[in-house]
């Protein structure tokens, strides 16, 4: 007999606002911390230690938070809001100012993606007011890498993910027709489309050491892919959804699950193998938004944070890592 689901080891609440985007920085010589992005236009500073806000960050003048991440040395934090910037915050010895912006141009939901590179240069991917169009930059000196856009109409960009490969800086998008492009970045063009769903591609996660990825869409379906020696995206498997609508995909770092942030209310836990169901969590009374995997040192203390439209953070100890 299969055992019933756990319960969320503990829940944040506090935020007056939806959350939108969740990212664990466990890493640095401080407590571990997650951030926090509000509908609110708020950066929550999470410490796991005793469970409060450590620090309440506004940068957006009100408007929603849809992404927030930190860099390598943990010091710099990212947040994208949809007042058309992108906000970096110094946070050394216990400062919290924006030391400066970028516009996007875009109003949309996509979210930015972040690549500290193997040459010390950092990039940062970005919606554009084309929307169809990313912008590719060398994020502390604000230089145009590229401009990304697809031969054909494929409607608005939902989605992206960018990564680095043997052969330099990789990206792939989701689009409003329910496609898959994969991009290579410093050449500038497509190397491989893939129609994954009759929806648009909402959300999408890749794994580097597999060469493997997954997106959601607003219909009742998962896919996952891989890109061959040929970097060509194929399909690979499919999992139905009970109801339709995934916010958020995220696979974790030892490539064991991947977590399905439902419009329905509940986290889904897959087997990153096959897509083998694992789990329901169902403790939100509204669509979770977010989901994201801890980066805690200590695997025992590596948790899943799952961020929902009832303004709630549920955390959780889920098939702990060996």
């Amino acid at each position: 007999m299969a055992l019933p689901p756990p319960d969320p080891v503990f829940t944040l609440r506090g935020t007056a606002a939806p959350i939108n985007t969740l990212h664990f920085s466990c890493r640095g010589a401080g407590p571990p911390l997650l951030y926090s992005g509000s509908a609110k236009g708020c950066v929550h500073v999470w410490n796991l230690k005793n469970r409060r806000a450590e620090s309440v960050l506004e940068g957006h003048g009100g408007a929603s938070v849809i992404w927030v991440s930190t860099l390598g040395s943990t010091d710099v934090l990212l947040s994208q809001g949809r007042d058309m910037r992108v906000c970096l915050w110094d946070l050394k010895e216990g400062r919290n100012g924006v030391t400066h912006t970028l516009h996007t141009g875009s109003v949309g939901f996509c979210q930015c993606s972040v690549l500290e590179t193997e040459t010390n240069k950092t990039l940062l991917a970005l919606p554009a007011e084309h929307t169809e169009e990313i912008k590719v930059v060398e994020l502390f000196t604000q230089t145009p890498i590229c401009s990304l856009i697809p031969d054909s109409k494929r409607g608005m960009l939902m989605c992206m993910k960018m990564w680095q490969a043997d052969s330099g800086p990789m990206l792939c998008a989701g689009y409003e027709d329910g496609s898959l492009v994969l991009w290579d970045v410093f050449h500038r063009r497509p190397l491989s489309c893939l129609k994954t769903n009759p929806e648009p591609v909402t959300c999408l996660d890749f794994d580097t050491k597999r060469q493997k990825g997954i997106s959601g869409s607003s219909d009742k379906t998962l896919t996952s892919w891989t890109i061959d020696s040929q970097q060509n995206l194929q399909m690979q498997d499919s999992v139905a959804l009970t109801n339709p609508g995934v916010s958020q995909l995220c696979v974790r770092a030892d490539g064991k699950i991947v977590a399905a942030a439902g419009w329905d209310g509940s986290v889904r836990v897959y087997g990153w193998k096959r897509l083998k169901p694992l789990a329901v969590l169902q403790h939100h009374k509204d669509l979770i938004l977010s989901v994201a995997f801890s980066d805690h040192p200590e695997p025992s203390h590596r948790l899943m944070a799952a961020g929902s439209k009832d303004q709630r953070i549920s955390l959780w100890s889920i098939y702990p890592e060996n």
